[in-house]
């Protein structure tokens, strides 16, 4: 089907709109002037990484490298790029990306795996993201009201807009699963609901609770071929007008029920509590209140399962993400998740990490965010469209070389003795 979409004027990420000349060697007059202080901050970027194998090509075309040959080349537009670049590169990459006064000659993933590698391990740049973590990197926070304008910032833009590069069947925009590595997005998509109800132990009847719906995929999946009833949570109004559609016309509106309300107003009694790809957005200072709606809402031999992305020690999200991209997210590492788990002595049965997995699902998503991108600048902009390829892509990057994690945690009450002798139901064919 093709997704035509009328221009989206609502839709702003407020970057600041591009400034200076273009980097070709063309260039003349007192724009495409480099001075000695130019060189010395272009050489001072490249110190801060540790001296990585790069290139900065400056607007008059002059080359600033590393000694060796550089895998890629960073195109640098004008003058003041590159001072905003130096003073905050976390923060300021992404907009100069996003409005095209940084250009990159090559493959924007390889480039940043090369970036994050040599951030990773560089002194001088750790000390520099440190202090302007301090000074400057707060993340929003993340009670009722202020979840609700995160959500509406991230989520709310057009349903058309995910339409375009999320898989076409479940609209699932978390880690797919891939058993064999040549399977389709879809196909990888119903392997990773259905290794999700394997490891909840599904059976029909079940009463089950699900904390952030998005589009209604999953919940969907459960009811038709697991036989349950699911009450998903949701604030995303764009998410759920669209997963109540298909539930009606699926004529499965009678065993889901979709709510816009707040995790934090679930009610009632449930067999299972599910949460895919929403522990993102709840912050660290809610866990203990993610806690208290578990234990609340889950039955005595209830089961339960939290799908996030995470990390390997405490870090923020990227500060340019936070601001442009994903307000108000935090992926947190396996000892943070305890703080949902341990107040009310929740026992954790299984710990999976699907990293690899979510590095080749964003490649299928970018893969199809780039085959539709004509269309997509044309709803809404050029720097609209090269925000989001840079946050797909800096996602890759960020799982590929291990600075994300992604974490299912399967737990259930430390009383409860209803449990599998070993791990083959979780693998076992259908």
């Amino acid at each position: 089907m093709d997704k035509g979409i009328q221009k989206n004027k609502a839709v702003s990420l407020n970057i600041p709109a591009i400034t200076g000349n273009a980097p070709d060697t063309d260039v003349t007059g007192a724009a495409a002037r480099v001075s000695p202080f130019d060189r010395w901050m272009a050489r001072k970027l490249l110190d801060l990484l540790d001296e990585p194998p790069l290139a900065l090509v400056l607007w008059n075309g002059e080359v600033i490298a590393c000694p060796g040959k550089p895998v890629t080349r960073v195109l640098i537009r004008d003058g003041e790029a590159l001072n905003q670049l130096l003073i905050n590169p976390a923060l300021h990459f992404g907009d100069l990306y996003s409005v095209g006064r940084i250009e990159i000659d090559g493959d924007l993933v390889k480039f940043l795996e090369i970036a994050y590698r040599a951030a990773a391990s560089s002194p001088k740049y750790q000390r520099l993201k440190a202090a302007q973590t301090r000074l400057f990197n707060r993340p929003r926070t993340n009670r009722p009201a202020e979840s609700r304008d995160n959500i509406h910032h991230h989520y709310d833009i057009g349903n058309d807009f995910y339409e375009f590069w999320l898989d076409n069947e479940a609209m699932q925009y978390t880690c797919a699963y891939f058993p064999a590595p040549d399977l389709t997005l879809e196909q990888a998509q119903r392997a990773k609901m259905d290794h999700v109800c394997r490891k909840l132990r599904l059976k029909p009847g079940d009463r089950v609770v699900e904390a952030g719906g998005g589009w209604g995929g999953f919940a969907h999946h459960m009811a038709r071929h697991y036989g349950v009833r699911v009450a998903s949570y949701n604030i995303s109004h764009q998410q759920i007008v669209y997963a109540r559609e298909k539930a009606k016309a699926e004529r499965l509106d009678g065993m889901v029920d979709y709510i816009e309300d707040d995790y934090r107003n679930i009610a009632g009694e449930f067999d299972v509590f599910v949460s895919i790809g929403m522990l993102e957005h709840v912050g660290r200072d809610h866990y203990g209140e993610l806690g208290d709606v578990i234990d609340r809402c889950l039955a005595p031999d209830g089961r339960g399962l939290i799908h996030s992305i995470g990390r390997n020690k405490p870090e923020l999200m990227n500060a340019w993400i936070e601001k442009r991209i994903f307000p108000g997210a935090y992926p947190p590492t396996l000892r943070e998740m305890m703080d949902i788990f341990e107040k009310h002595e929740f026992s954790v049965l299984d710990v999976e990490n699907l990293r690899l997995h979510y590095a080749k699902t964003l490649n299928h998503w970018l893969e199809r965010l780039n085959r539709h991108a004509e269309k997509i600048e044309a709803a809404y902009d050029m720097a609209f469209l090269r925000a989001w390829r840079l946050y797909l892509a800096g996602s890759i990057a960020g799982f590929t070389t291990g600075s994300l994690q992604l974490f299912q945690i399967v737990f259930t009450r430390g009383s409860n003795n209803d449990l599998p002798w070993s791990r083959a139901y979780l693998y076992r064919e259908e």
